[in-house]
């Protein structure tokens, strides 16, 4: 497994919701390439509570969105935007028992659509939810000139 770098921010006033380190409202992921799967670990803070020690399901739906594009970025290498995030929520996930995990792949791509399949766990590995997430992909150029996709694509790895 590796450690992902984010290269956004390395720009001016990038606050990405769900990605951005320095943005202290946000969720501040991190990511790590496990084979074909993107995998990410993340500890919930207590702004994003729906019921009293329950993670809000709009929370899971962004952790999911922001995961899965990851994929995108690293085993398509280019951009897309969401067009479809089908998010079953199957059990209540506990603000305090520690770090849930997110697994994501791509199950395919069929013309500028990718399809990304996501699942999140508790603490006890216990599923708690499943997506089906769909991206309209842009071409590289595009995604260089209008989305800042970096130029270099190994900036997204530590080594």
């Amino acid at each position: 497994m590796r450690k992902l770098r984010n290269p956004y921010t390395r720009l001016k006033d990038y606050c990405c919701f769900g990605c951005s380190p320095d943005n202290a409202d946000g969720l501040n992921m991190e990511f790590y390439e496990d084979g074909d799967e993107i995998y990410s670990e993340w500890e919930p803070k207590q702004q994003f509570q729906g019921y009293t020690n329950v993670l809000h399901g709009g929370i899971q739906s962004a952790l999911i969105d922001e995961i899965a594009y990851w994929v995108v970025l690293i085993k398509l290498k280019t951009g897309a935007v969401t067009t479809r995030l089908d998010v079953q929520l199957k059990k209540p996930v506990y603000m305090n028992k520690g770090k849930i995990k997110l697994r994501a792949h791509l199950v395919g791509v069929n013309r500028m659509i990718a399809h990304i399949a996501v699942t999140l766990f508790d603490s006890d590995d216990k599923l708690c939810a499943k997506a089906n997430v769909y991206y309209f992909t842009f071409s590289l150029e595009d995604s260089i000139k209008n989305l800042n996709f970096p130029e270099d694509y190994s900036s997204f790895f530590e080594n």
